[in-house]
């Protein structure tokens, strides 16, 4: 008996495959579609165990299901666009594009030995202008649509990569590649709105009847659906434009516990403070030094600058609060204002504590219990309190019943308007490199931002370009 020798019979049979085309999907073909997709590799240059582990189970289906007579769809793509590559050519004195490509070709060859049931003539890389021109067709029927647009956004800037980076790639205040500490700047962005479907995104959470109930937890807090009173402060002495600042809370049943008003070192009229104030202008450089991740903003210490300036309580007129800029306050949620419940917000309670402001609470455990707390109280809204300080609704309630009391007795007192909100944001596109997708729009001093034209699409990345310094604005 011959000894089985499987490099021999592996190549033989895969050149077999390959003269008959045996994995090539046929439009035409009068049998039942299957498509199966893999996602696709990142172009390193190596293939390795997880690559070969991944598209063995797409295999493994790919071939049950021609062998039931399927017609299959099973290509293979690149996603080849992105930072590294860029990185990696700079490093060795190339061009993203010329790597790319060239570690395309090494993977390929590494992946056909496996014999993959795979139809290599669909094959394509995200890099490739046909297949980008297609994304820029998108972009432009987004556009057209209201469902993307540009707009100066505080961001997370990584100094190493010069890049801006979403909040999930931001490690314990660290660029997840780079390593470098973060900054929170304000650059010209383009976003999708996808605000527009928070509640529909909410809503169809019902309808993953499949789902673990933990990641459509994740899922529901993360688009974060609010319902919260939005109201203003009325400033004492403050500078022309800002006799008011507006303020969303959730909480506005602990209104009669505010200690101080925060906002965000973005705000206009801290902005406006910083132009006059080399103190104010100083301490907001040090607060953009940080991430806009809630991570890197709930473990960094809680800094705040006392403006000078102070509000009136709108429930009783001779009440006056102190405004501070907190490095804690982001502009881009709410309004970029907070009022400090120190007694109710661990947050606030360590910056009250900090900066000698009063802590007074508005609800306790029971009606006997200490008013001066330790530490704030921060019960379940579902636990039913003693509302020492309440001013709408009854003595013992749960924070829920409270907060829509208080929402109704604002409103007939005319102090605010009861509002929805959502935690989540539109999603930023950062361009600020080479290697990826252009945005099919043109930057006229005259016009403004023009869509290009989809007949003249692709617009192709050009070649001759020089990697000897990185814009930081680029839109």
């Amino acid at each position: 008996m011959p000894s089985y020798s499987p490099s021999e019979i592996e190549a033989r049979w895969q050149a077999v495959w390959e003269k008959d085309a045996i994995f090539k999907a046929v439009r035409s073909a009068d049998k039942p579609k299957y498509y199966v997709l893999e996602m696709f590799p990142y172009p390193s240059g190596r293939i390795h165990m997880g690559h070969v582990r991944n598209y063995t189970m797409g295999d493994v289906i790919a071939r049950y299901k021609i062998a039931t007579g399927h017609n299959v769809l099973h290509p293979m793509g690149w996603d080849a666009f992105g930072m590294p590559a860029e990185n990696a050519a700079m490093a060795i004195g190339g061009h993203p594009k010329d790597w790319t490509y060239g570690n395309i070709a090494d993977m390929r060859s590494q992946m056909k030995p496996l014999g993959l049931s795979i139809d290599w003539s669909r094959e394509f890389a995200t890099c490739d202008p046909e297949y980008y021109g297609q994304q820029q067709a998108l972009f432009l029927d987004f556009l057209q649509e209201g469902l993307v647009y540009r707009k100066n956004a505080i961001v997370n800037w990584d100094p190493v990569d010069m890049t801006v980076l979403a909040n999930e790639q931001v490690e314990a205040g660290r660029g997840w590649r780079s390593g470098a500490l973060v900054e929170r700047r304000e650059l010209t962005q383009w976003f999708f709105k996808i605000s527009d479907y928070s509640e529909e995104l909410l809503n169809a959470l019902d309808t993953l009847d499949n789902w673990p109930a933990k990641v459509k937890l994740m899922q529901a807090n993360w688009i974060g659906k609010s319902r919260g009173l939005q109201f203003a402060f009325s400033t004492v002495d403050a500078p022309e434009g800002h006799d008011r600042i507006e303020v969303y809370t959730t909480r506005p049943d602990t209104l009669l516990g505010a200690s101080f008003v925060g906002i965000s070192p973005d705000h206009p009229l801290a902005k406006l403070l910083e132009k006059s104030n080399p103190d104010v202008a100083a301490f907001c450089v040090e607060c953009r030094k940080g991430g806009t991740t809630e991570e890197s903003i709930e473990t960094a210490e809680k800094l705040g600058f006392d403006t000078g300036l102070r509000v009136r309580h709108p429930f009783d007129t001779a009440w006056e609060l102190p405004v501070f800029i907190a490095n804690f306050i982001l502009m881009d949620y709410g309004t970029g204002a907070i009022f400090g419940c120190p007694a109710h917000d661990q947050r606030d309670f360590e910056f009250a504590s900090k900066y000698g402001l009063p802590i007074i609470s508005t609800f306790l455990p029971s009606e006997d219990a200490n008013p001066k707390l330790e530490e704030a109280y921060v019960p379940a809204k579902s636990e039913t309190v003693y509302y020492n300080g309440g001013f709408a609704g009854e003595k013992w309630q749960t924070g829920e019943e409270a907060i829509a009391a208080a929402i109704d007795a604002c409103e007939a007192q005319g102090v605010g308007q009861g509002v929805t909100k959502f935690r989540l944001r539109d999603w930023g596109l950062s361009r600020q490199r080479y290697w990826g997708c252009p945005i099919p729009v043109v930057h006229c001093d005259a016009c403004g931002v023009v869509p290009e034209r989809k007949e003249n699409l692709p617009i192709e990345l050009p070649y001759d370009v020089s990697f000897d310094t990185i814009n930081e604005s680029f839109p």
